[in-house]
């Protein structure tokens, strides 16, 4: 066996983006605001709230103003660690209602099974929360798959496209670089974790610009 560990991104690579864009996004978009005027007492998003006035450095900011920063960091995309927290919970509740599920690639879901079944450790890193990632999982298409995963890492270890991220990963894994792969259909994602000796597969699922990362089309395509 190649690897020990497989870490593998969610966007474009086990999941349509389209799940993210279409469905995730203007659900929270729509929940947020209710959701934080609702629930705001409550310890978890008052924390989340302390941490959007830091990123304001407005202490004093009040709950609308909040709010409107949440959202315009929503619809500029930001990787904001209090958005991301914020939106996982309201995509809790969503997922918990049976408003949608996680959205899965079939390849994914068999090679999953089979990876694990395999003695190989899995991991997933995505710049939405590791309550998001662990909510898409449960609530998956094909049921609770998180008994499959080994872990999870969201920008609290650090940027995506930071070199550094990956190196606290691999600290994390206690697996030297060559026995990890990382899967991903960014580029920029990819760069930094070869720069370590993690191995690399691009996924091209969606005109992907293909790049000199080996690629697949689909996880049966990929050699472990």
């Amino acid at each position: 066996m190649k690897y020990s560990a497989i870490i593998t991104d969610i966007e474009g690579t086990t999941s349509r983006i389209s799940f993210v864009t279409d469905v995730l996004f203007p659900y929270a978009r729509q929940h947020l605001p209710d959701f934080v005027r609702s629930q705001q007492q409550l310890p978890e998003v008052a924390q989340e709230l302390a941490a959007v006035r830091q990123q304001l450095q407005a202490p004093d900011a009040d709950v609308e103003q909040c709010i409107n920063a949440l959202i315009s960091w929503l619809d500029a995309d930001q990787k904001i660690t209090p958005l991301k927290s914020l939106q996982g919970m309201v995509w809790r509740a969503g997922y918990q209602q049976g408003h949608f599920t996680g959205h899965l690639y079939p390849d994914v879901i068999a090679q999953l099974q089979a990876w694990h079944a395999q003695g190989i450790n899995l991991y997933i890193y995505s710049s939405g929360s590791v309550a998001a990632q662990q909510l898409l999982f449960h609530y998956s298409d094909a049921g609770d798959l998180t008994p499959l995963l080994s872990g999870y890492f969201d920008t609290r270890i650090g940027a995506k496209r930071e070199l550094s991220s990956y190196a606290a990963i691999l600290q994390q894994l206690q697996l030297p670089p060559n026995q990890v792969l990382f899967l991903s259909d960014v580029i920029a994602e990819l760069d930094p974790a070869r720069a370590l000796g993690i191995a690399t597969v691009q996924l091209i699922r969606e005109q992907q610009a293909p790049s000199d990362h080996p690629t697949a089309h689909d996880f049966y395509q990929i050699e472990v």
